[in-house]
């Protein structure tokens, strides 16, 4: 029988058995009340049954809750003295112990924006080590709310009581074409109505990106046919290097190194730019070896936005 749920479903669960309130349970462990409820909905479906009757004045645990309860405490009761026995016994692999910082990021984020501040972090005298989760906008959000990830970076502000999205610079849609291409030999930024009849590659209908350029050349008059419809900034821009057309992307999506087979021209006849910004929860403190990553993330995106 294949296991759906974690330990952190199970002390969830526990917490919400205790308090009899999702409001307490969920401020007691630092999540929001939705994260919480997905949790608990996760117990119930890996369990196959419901765990706890809700009205609009209470929560009632129902008979299987009961029957989990008493067992989920020892499972957890014994989990934790695993750990302590596996601390102590691996103590002289000093790498294995070193703090994680986790981080969700848009995909689109992680060239310019990411991966230089990771090059410093790692650089630097510190035990940490990180892990990045590349994910969709909402993603990062759920990541963050659900505590699998000690922040994010995203270019969506989730409209939910128990996160903060705290914007640190402006990201500007460029186009990305060949070296070779006509266009790159032209001199000053490009209008968006120069794209006209080429082979056009942008970002899937329906993603954030796209919706951005949409809007913002919807008051301008400007239908633009694309020929390469793709869901990740990656893709496109292979689709770039193998000569097929010019993508529209976030600058922050392009690599940062010469070489790399794309020429980079501004776009303007609108301008189109997106906030990027941090997620965090609102009640938990950020753990410190996170908090370095995430002053550098801004301090580096910011110092190459100014150079």
């Amino acid at each position: 029988m294949r296991i759906n749920f974690d330990f952190a479903d199970l002390e969830a669960f526990l917490i919400l058995s205790e308090t009899g309130s999702f409001v307490a349970a969920a401020e007691h462990l630092g999540l929001s009340q939705s994260a919480l409820t997905r949790r608990i909905r996760k117990l119930e479906e890996a369990l196959g049954a419901p765990l706890f009757d809700r009205t609009t004045r209470s929560v009632r645990m129902t008979l299987a809750a009961r029957r989990l309860r008493s067992r989920a405490q020892g499972m957890l009761d014994e989990a934790r003295e695993t750990m302590r026995e596996l601390k102590d016994d691996t103590a002289e692999f000093s790498f294995q112990n070193r703090v994680i910082v986790t981080v969700a990021a848009v995909p689109s984020t992680i060239a310019r924006v990411l991966i230089p501040a990771v090059g410093l972090f790692s650089a630097g005298q510190n035990e940490a080590r990180v892990r990045i989760l590349d994910l969709l906008a909402n993603e990062v959000v759920e990541a963050v709310e659900d505590g699998q990830a000690d922040f994010g970076v995203s270019s969506w502000a989730a409209p939910d009581g128990a996160l903060l999205f705290e914007p640190f610079f402006e990201d500007k849609v460029v186009l990305v074409l060949p070296p070779d291409h006509p266009l790159a030999q032209t001199s000053g930024p490009l209008k968006w109505e120069s794209l006209v009849g080429q082979r056009l590659i942008l970002p899937s209908q329906g993603s954030g990106n796209r919706a951005l350029i949409d809007r913002a050349l919807a008051p301008e008059g400007l239908s633009l046919f694309w020929s390469y419809e793709v869901p990740r900034t990656s893709t496109a821009l292979e689709l770039v290097r193998a000569g097929l057309g010019v993508a529209a992307l976030p600058l922050s999506a392009v690599p940062v190194a010469n070489g790399s087979g794309i020429a980079i021209r501004p776009l303007v006849a609108p301008a189109v730019t997106r906030k990027i910004g941090l997620v965090y929860r609102r009640n938990s403190a950020i753990p410190p070896a996170a908090a370095r990553l995430r002053d550098l993330i801004v301090a580096e995106t910011r110092r190459r936005a100014e150079a």
